[in-house]
């Protein structure tokens, strides 16, 4: 027992004296193109460490597999129509995507890898947007507004049902707010702990798995219908960013960054007039201590190193989203194709 008591002393000591994360200070970017097609991607997710998986117009689906690069694709069709995908999510078995438009199409993964529609919503204004689970039983899923509040279905059965969430259990929506599908990355998650961004520039909050919402207005641009929050991310359950602006005046920077870190109850505007101008998603890097940032849009790719205070663009190729692998490759997509990024200092 002493022996163990020693060791575990020795541990403490070596974990103390740690330093805590902080930037890699990366200066060069190399990107490879791994897949190339006539799509339009806006969702990709890892389901694990070796495989990619994405969805995006034309009704097509696949995965990439890390190690050797090699694509697998198929397409969904439904009756006659073919599905646009801008949102997909994962649990540690399955794998799921989401429709735009009405009608609301959710598959999950069945047998024999076959895709089965576990929820369908038809209706005007049906369009949802985000998807993402908090843990591999429950999960929520966003779009915009119908009859008043925003839409948003949740499963708490692994997504083999959805269920609507009541409009007098959320905050009354402004106008017809709802949410870009621009990314996939309207909702973040840690914990119990649910961000989603909106349209109307708010940031609704729950700290229950979604039992129950808050919302807090943001310093985000939003004088017209083409701006608002795009894209949000948190590297803890204090620190986040969003970004955004305007996709028709790409080149616009004004209040278009925004910054959290005591969990979203006060949204700072930060890199207020400098580049970048619209971005469509934002990402940390990975063991960066919250110092890491990459966003990405159809005119380029622009990181910070300092908490997203200032930026600096790395390339002017065009995505749409982007997830990390690990703390220095990703992978991105946008028109056309998938590709690896590797960030170097």
């Amino acid at each position: 027992m002493k022996k163990y008591f020693f060791l575990m002393i020795f541990s403490g000591i070596l974990i103390g004296c740690q330093s805590k994360p902080k930037s890699n200070h990366y200066t060069t970017l190399d990107i490879e193109t791994i897949f190339e097609d006539s799509i339009s991607i806006r969702a990709i997710e890892f389901l694990d460490a070796n495989t990619l998986a994405f969805a995006g117009s034309n009704g097509m689906y696949g995965t990439v597999d890390i190690p050797t690069g090699k694509v697998r694709t198929n397409t969904m069709k439904y009756h006659t129509s073919i599905p646009e995908f801008r949102a997909v999510a994962h649990t540690s078995t399955d794998f799921f995507m989401l429709s735009i438009g009405n009608p609301a199409l959710l598959y999950k993964t069945g047998d024999n890898g076959k895709m089965d529609l576990v929820y369908m919503e038809e209706g005007e204004g049906v369009f949802y947007d985000a998807m993402k689970f908090w843990n591999d039983k429950e999960g929520i899923a966003i779009g915009d507004t119908m009859n008043g509040c925003l839409s948003i279905i949740i499963t708490r059965d692994g997504g083999n049902t959805w269920t609507k969430t009541p409009c007098d259990l959320l905050p009354e929506s402004q106008g017809l707010e709802g949410a870009f599908a621009a990314s996939n990355t309207n909702i973040e998650i840690i914990e119990q702990h649910t961000w989603v961004a909106t349209t109307g520039g708010r940031i609704f909050y729950s700290l229950d798995k979604g039992e129950s919402w808050s919302s807090k207005k943001t310093p985000i641009i939003q004088d017209k219908e083409t701006q608002g929050i795009y894209s949000i991310d948190f590297y803890d359950k204090k620190i986040g960013y969003g970004i955004g602006g305007d996709f028709t005046e790409p080149e616009a920077n004004k209040a278009n960054k925004i910054l959290t870190t005591d969990g979203g109850a006060v949204w700072l505007s930060v890199a207020d007039g400098e580049a970048p101008g619209y971005k469509s998603c934002v990402q940390y890097f990975p063991d960066s201590g919250g110092q890491d940032l990459v966003a990405v849009g159809f005119t380029g790719i622009d990181y910070s190193n300092d908490g997203g205070t200032s930026w600096k663009q790395l390339s002017d190729e065009g995505f749409y989203t982007i997830r990390f692998l690990n703390e220095s490759v990703a992978y991105a997509a946008g028109k056309n194709r998938i590709a690896r990024l590797v960030f170097k200092q």
